[in-house]
């Protein structure tokens, strides 16, 4: 399998795509501005207990306070607390290597919210939920540090190895690497990423993952709750962490700094790999030029095409996602209705475990297969359903299908769904479905150019609009764009953007940035 990291980066967010074998997977988004990744840890302040929930919320400097459950706090939040107050005031501080744990304190059954966190209280909490809709984050207590290796779990003092590492040689070896530098007090989980590593990799990783550790509570010492202690590595690091393997044909970016960020981390991790990290000087915007636009536009709609015909319909609800799959025109001979079922299915459930990831749905979605009456056929689209979802790295459960045909998926939800994420009020038309005549657009982009050229004084605007209305521009010996050079003595560059619509236009910079005035 080929697969490809297209990175895109632009002032307010990072575009991240997955690509396999040419089709997009997945599609993460990361606002470069808001923070609060899942894995960041924080000085938080205790701002309300609700005991009724057994829960509190507490601000991490979000704009809505993060939640926290008392069976997310751990059995030793007493002692991480305690470690938390020794570095207060710049103190020395205690370490976590050299101390003797107390058997665990906090029982997730029995304990009481109130018991243990009061208002005012400043805390040491992980992100272990994005926000997501009008909730804030979700918090946890059990810190745990994410290398490629391994993970690195604090108050613990046992090796874990991956289950998906079957080799008891490699099991052993890596148990035998981890525990020989492993610290008193520390546990790790060894990866699955790590099957093939070297000893001394495994090795740094820990100790490196250890330090990150020490220095995430020295930043107490100079920090006032609400605050930032330990920052997680970028989306695309993260993403190129878990998932960078032999497969991994490029990794495309198109920002000169990410693209050094990336080369650096990998020049790190896997040296040899390097040479895959590009950086594209393209003038057509990046995600165009390999087809991701059209993927994204294509894949994001309510209707979703299979092959010969038949559909999937998508649609989102507060409490669940439903699908429900369409042979469409498909005709067969009544004898092979069920045939004809069989194969719309396994389609379907090829493209439903994609449509998940790519739109990175959450929570509980709800199948309606075409309906099958042979008991071996409702097992095989089951089987083939739980291999589908195999390769998906979110925590999920596949359940077999009822009577009605309707299939049950549960699917970990960290992230808002992506899909949410690009919806939003139309901003040409306001949410009326109407929108300015077409025919009035280039007197319009003429006031705008008169007015840049002569009031503010500029040079030079870069045009980005829809191919449509670039081509419009450029037509002719004596186009609209030459007419308006010559007239107003500015500068035009025009970009075409498969992005915008029909009647959108952007003014920019030399630099690509907007323009205000």
């Amino acid at each position: 399998m080929n697969r490809e990291l297209i990175i895109s980066v632009s002032p307010a967010e990072m575009t991240i795509a997955l690509c396999e074998d040419k089709v997009l997977v997945e599609l993460n988004k990361e606002q470069t501005q808001t923070g609060f990744a899942v894995g960041d840890i924080y000085l938080g302040k205790v701002r309300k207990i609700m005991p009724g929930l057994n829960a509190a919320f507490v601000n991490v400097g979000h704009e809505r306070d993060a939640f926290i459950h008392v069976f997310d706090m751990g059995p030793h939040f007493e002692t991480l607390q305690k470690i938390a107050d020794s570095y207060r005031g710049g103190k020395r501080g205690l370490k976590l290597e050299t101390m003797k744990l107390p058997d665990s304190v906090i029982n997730g059954r029995t304990a009481k919210i109130g018991d243990h966190l009061s208002v005012g209280q400043q805390i040491v909490v992980q992100i272990a939920k994005e926000a997501i809709s009008t909730k804030g984050p979700r918090l946890t207590a059990e810190i745990s540090l994410a290398g490629r290796n391994v993970v690195l779990v604090p108050f613990s003092s046992k090796v874990f190895i991956s289950q998906k590492i079957r080799s008891k040689e490699d099991r052993k070896r890596l148990k035998k690497a981890a525990s020989d530098v492993l610290p008193e007090n520390f546990g790790v989980i060894v990866r699955t990423a790590a099957e093939h590593a070297d000893d001394l990799d495994v090795q740094q990783d820990i100790l490196s993952l250890v330090e990150k550790w020490r220095a995430t509570f020295r930043n107490i010492r100079e920090s006032e709750a609400p605050a930032l202690l330990m920052n997680e590595m970028s989306r695309a690091n993260t993403i190129i962490r878990d998932t960078l393997d032999g497969s991994f044909s490029q990794i495309v970016v198109d920002d000169e700094a990410m693209y050094n960020s990336i080369r650096s981390y990998i020049r790190i991790v896997d040296p040899e790999r390097e040479k895959i990290v590009k950086l594209y000087r393209g003038a057509v915007p990046m995600f165009d030029d390999l087809d991701i636009t059209r993927q994204i536009k294509s894949l994001f709609a309510k209707y979703v095409s299979l092959k010969r015909g038949a559909y999937l319909i998508i649609e989102h609800t507060e409490a669940m996602h439903v699908i429900d799959v369409n042979s469409g025109h498909r005709t067969k001979a009544e004898d092979d209705q069920e045939q004809t079922a069989m194969e719309v299915n396994r389609m379907a459930a090829h493209e439903i475990a994609r449509q998940l990831r790519l739109r990175d749905l959450g929570g509980i979605i709800i199948v309606d297969f075409i309906d099958l009456h042979k008991a071996q056929n409702r097992q095989a689209l089951y089987d083939q359903m739980v291999q589908e979802m195999a390769s998906d790295k979110a925590k999920h459960t596949v359940l077999p299908l009822t009577k009605f045909g309707l299939m049950q998926i549960t699917r970990q939800r960290i992230r808002p769904a992506a899909m949410r994420s690009t919806q939003d009020v139309c901003p040409t038309c306001n949410g009326t479905g109407k929108v300015e005549p077409t025919v009035l657009l280039d007197k319009k982009i003429e006031n705008r150019i008169s007015y840049l050229a002569q009031d503010c004084r500029r040079k030079f605007v870069r045009l980005r609009v829809s191919p449509y209305v670039a081509a419009y521009l450029r037509r002719g010996a004596l186009s609209l764009r030459l007419r308006w050079m010559m007239r107003y003595g500015i500068w035009i560059a025009l970009r075409s953007d498969d992005g915008l619509g029909i009647i959108d236009v952007r003014y920019c910079n030399r630099s690509g940035e907007e323009l205000k005035d």
